[in-house]
């Protein structure tokens, strides 16, 4: 099958098209015929080796981590998806490779695609979808009218993040450029910052959530805007030990990520907030929820621009310098 892979981890390590064998497919899992997958910063900073502490991967690497596609082939075991079903995804992180012809995946880790999507459409949601479920879910518990910013509304995780919210019947705030506000405004955003013209610190206050997928500095003036006992959910940061803890990393890693993330930690104590990175994990129940958002015409997807799987790096590239507005898709299979 063609895949595009790296040979070795680094920044200038480029995907390349490689002929490699089509995977083998267990007694849970199905064999997809990919027609579409994503990027995702993810997959810049598996290539780059920021996540071997986490996962550490042989070479050559087939990277991707969501798709869309037809199962072609059930394990014996398979109960939920026949041959023919179109599916979409989010394999589990030993298995990622959607940048390929062909992907065998775990029966749990998909969901039956929304039936209004493309295929295009419906490869861009399942990362950023599961990212922004489990963050809104599972750790900040967002509730009706608590207000919320979401920073970088108009990049890939961030319009989802806006329709979801929404949906909650959360109050948002987001930042983006002057290109990104008509955009995040007609996802539902109630206001919307300039990043490049004002300080979102100096202006917003007495918030209960935020969601942050930058990093950095952005990261550590969100802490002021939080009211006591507000939390953040990041995914562009660094690990804590509260994360090794409940990921059952063990004492090492625990050690090592409370001395990375010290500056974090002091944030926290100082505003009296917590902070959680967020790690995604697959879930064929999640994206089964999102779907029928999705299908009801709550959430809809945003796709900036689509390259063939020969043009993966293209893609790549164009994603880094971070003028996407939306998801930027690989279509693998030719329509």
């Amino acid at each position: 099958m063609k895949a595009m892979a790296i040979r070795n981890y680094g920044k200038n390590s480029p995907l390349e098209l490689t002929e490699l064998p089509t995977p083998a497919v267990g007694e849970r899992d199905v064999l997809v015929e990919v027609h579409a997958a994503s990027i995702n910063p993810i997959d810049f900073k598996i290539r780059d080796g920021k996540v071997k502490m986490l996962l550490n991967y042989k070479m050559p690497l087939v990277l991707g981590n969501d798709f869309s596609g037809k199962v072609i082939e059930t394990g014996s075991k398979v109960s939920m998806f026949q041959v023919g079903d179109e599916v979409y995804g989010r394999p589990r992180k030993n298995r990622i490779g959607t940048f390929a012809e062909y992907l065998s995946v775990h029966e749990d880790d998909i969901s039956l695609k929304p039936d209004n999507l493309t295929y295009v459409e419906a490869a861009s949601l399942p990362l950023v979808g599961l990212t922004t479920w489990q963050a809104f879910h599972e750790l900040l518990e967002l509730k009706p009218n608590q207000k919320i910013l979401i920073h970088a509304g108009a990049g890939g995780v961030g319009t989802f993040a806006i329709q979801l919210a929404k949906e909650m019947g959360a109050y948002v705030a987001t930042t983006a450029s002057e290109k990104g506000y008509d955009l995040v405004s007609s996802l539902g955003a109630d206001r919307v910052i300039n990043y490049k013209e004002d300080q979102f610190e100096e202006i917003l206050n007495g918030y209960d959530a935020v969601f942050d997928t930058l990093g950095g500095d952005s990261l550590n003036r969100s802490f002021r805007i939080l009211k006591p006992h507000g939390k953040i959910v990041s995914v562009s940061a660094v690990p804590n030990g509260r994360f090794a803890v409940e990921n059952d990393l063990g004492l090492v890693k625990r050690f090592l990520f409370s001395i990375v993330s010290r500056n974090i930690s002091t944030l926290e104590k100082r505003f009296n907030v917590d902070y959680h990175f967020l790690f995604m994990k697959p879930s064929g129940e999640q994206l089964t929820k999102i779907k029928h958002l999705v299908e009801q015409g709550s959430i809809r997807p945003v796709v900036d621009r689509v390259y063939p799987l020969e043009e993966t790096q293209e893609a790549v590239e164009y994603v880094e310098t971070g003028r996407a507005k939306g998801k930027v898709v690989v279509q693998v299979k030719k329509p």
